[in-house]
């Protein structure tokens, strides 16, 4: 991991996990997209509405999973309180 972690591209999704997500998933949703709809006859501008569209939703995906995870922020910082405050009145 410590090999991976040192590839460029590597480092930004660590640094930016939820954009990095969110541009891995618009790809495979715009792929799977393609795909499926090839044989439909779309103009070009339907298609650009569909891939924006495409877009637009796999950022709500991304910011609806981040959701869960500032839930678990904020549990943590309610148990580190409660511990601290557990501690301190031991302490008396």
């Amino acid at each position: 991991m410590n090999q991976l972690a040192k590839i460029p591209p590597v480092q930004w999704a660590l640094r930016h996990p939820r954009l990095a997500a969110w541009i891995v998933l618009s790809l495979g949703m715009i792929i799977l997209l393609v795909v499926e709809a090839k044989d439909v006859g779309l103009l070009a501008t339907q298609w650009l509405a569909l891939v924006v569209a495409t877009i637009l939703v796999a950022g709500a995906c991304v910011w609806i999973i981040s959701w869960e995870d500032s839930d678990e922020t904020e549990e943590a910082a309610v148990v580190a309180t409660t511990d601290a405050e557990t501690k301190a009145a031991e302490q008396k």
